[in-house]
Parts: C-alpha cells; sequence; structure tokens
C-alpha cells in the first residue's frame, strides 16, 4: 500500500466527505414536546409488544395527542420508525466522525471498516425490527434514507483508502450483507449468534484489501 493510502489521515472520514445527518428540525417549543412524547410512546410499546403488533392509533393513545397530528407529522408507522432510528444512526454518525479509534478516526481502513460492521450488527440487534421496517416501507426505500448514503461512502472511502480493487461496489456488497432483513434471517432463521456473524463478514471484509 502506498504512503499516501495509508495511515490515520486517510483513513479518517471528515464531515467533509460524508453526508452529514442532520439534527432535527428547528420546531416550537409545544410542538418539540409533542415529539419527545411520540417517540418515547412509541420505543416503550414497540419494545414491550414488537413493531407489527403496534399501530398508530396505539402510539397516539400512550402519547397523548389526536391522531391526526401523529399523521401529519410522521405519515406512517414506517416514517415514525424512521424518526426513532434517526436518533440512533446520529448517534453512530458522532463517533465515526469524532469517536475514538478504531470505530472513529485515528486506525487503519481494514480496522475502521471492522468496527463499522461491529456496530452497525449491534444496532441491527437492538433495533432490527425497526430498520426492517424503514427498509422495507415502499419499494426502494432503503436507498433513499440519507443513513444509507452515509454508510455507503463512508465505507467506499474506506475500502478506496484499503486498496479494495472496486472501492464503489465492494462497498455495495458489504451493505447488501447488512440489510436488515439479510441479518434477520441469519440471526433468527439461521440462529447465527452476533459474534460470529460480526467476525465473519469482517473476515470477509478483511479479504477485499491488499
Amino acid at each position: 500500500m502506498s504512503s499516501n493510502r495509508s495511515g490515520p489521515q486517510s483513513a479518517s472520514s471528515t464531515p467533509a466527505e460524508l453526508p452529514v445527518l442532520g439534527a432535527p428540525v428547528r420546531e416550537r417549543a409545544d410542538a418539540a414536546r409533542n415529539r419527545i412524547r411520540v417517540l418515547e410512546a412509541a420505543e416503550a410499546l414497540f419494545a414491550e409488544r414488537g413493531v407489527d403488533a403496534v399501530t398508530m392509533d396505539d402510539v397516539a393513545g400512550a402519547a397523548g395527542v389526536g391522531k391526526g397530528t401523529l399523521y401529519r407529522r410522521f405519515g406512517d408507522k414506517g416514517g415514525l420508525a424512521m424518526a426513532l432510528l434517526g436518533e440512533r444512526e446520529r448517534e453512530l454518525q458522532e463517533r465515526i466522525l469524532t469517536g475514538p479509534p478504531p470505530l472513529g478516526p485515528g486506525a487503519d481502513p481494514a480496522d475502521r471498516l471492522g468496527a463499522f460492521v461491529e456496530a452497525y450488527l449491534d444496532l441491527l440487534d437492538r433495533q432490527l425490527d425497526l430498520v426492517l421496517l424503514s427498509e422495507t416501507a415502499t419499494p426502494g426505500a432503503r436507498f433513499r434514507t440519507g443513513a444509507h448514503a452515509l454508510w455507503r461512502q463512508h465505507c467506499r472511502h474506506l475500502l478506496d483508502a484499503g486498496g479494495a480493487a472496486d472501492a464503489a461496489i465492494a462497498a455495495d456488497v458489504l451493505l447488501a450483507a447488512l440489510a436488515a432483513e439479510q441479518v434477520r434471517h441469519w440471526r433468527r432463521d439461521r440462529e447465527i449468534d452476533a459474534a460470529t456473524l460480526a467476525e465473519s463478514l469482517v473476515g470477509l471484509v478483511r479479504t477485499w484489501l491488499r
């Protein structure tokens, strides 16, 4: 690997290189309070009953807001799931951009990619049903999210820095393996534990790097 493709500087992804996931839009104080109540109620209900068993009416009742308000703000249950996920995705983005290595800047590309795979699988382990709902709400929904663009550019940058032959295709292949439906099949249908799955995917990624 040549000197300009290795080391902490080339392995870091700066805000200028990534499509940053922004903070929530500025809103009135009462609207902000309603939003927080809705998200907290939805998160609690999803954890208690499972996403499929919870309706928008359930969330509106638990949050103490009108059904019309809920639908205008979030559209449908997929939109509500995406709003919840946005909080977790911003947390992961912060760790990628400014957190300690190996997930954050300062480690070599292979280690950063491995750390990303492990961190993203951890996010899926905690929010799998929500991610699945948001990714399948409409055809192609997964590819239209800002988070997918962020993860793809981050992986492509690190794969390129690590010497992958075709970083763009490799990034797409990696993210296809991290699709919620695929991970659900591995974890729930084939009963592959999280540690084994992470080890296998990280090992695959390392074979792409020189």
